[in-house]
């Protein structure tokens, strides 16, 4: 369940920062300074690399399990090669 929380988290933080980041693009319209959008990408994209490879991380220990329609057709093709 904490592996969960820590995902929602996760995207609520690239949200929050993309919105940072449209909102500093916004304001600077003329060309004035772009540190504060840079700033805000940078950690976007640092954020998003963090949480892919903490959910195939979490995969591959078996934290998370895949459900859902793919999930259950691989079970079936799985049960009927056997």
């Amino acid at each position: 369940m904490m592996i969960k929380s820590l995902v929602i988290i996760a995207f609520l933080l690239i949200i929050v920062s993309l919105g940072s980041a449209l909102y500093h693009m916004i304001r600077n319209k003329q060309g004035g300074n772009t540190k504060k959008t840079v700033k805000a990408l940078t950690f976007r994209i640092s954020l998003s690399v963090v949480l892919f490879i903490l959910v195939i991380m979490a995969y591959a220990t078996g934290l998370i399990k895949p459900e859902g329609i793919g999930a259950r057709m691989q079970q079936q093709r799985l049960m009927h090669a056997k």
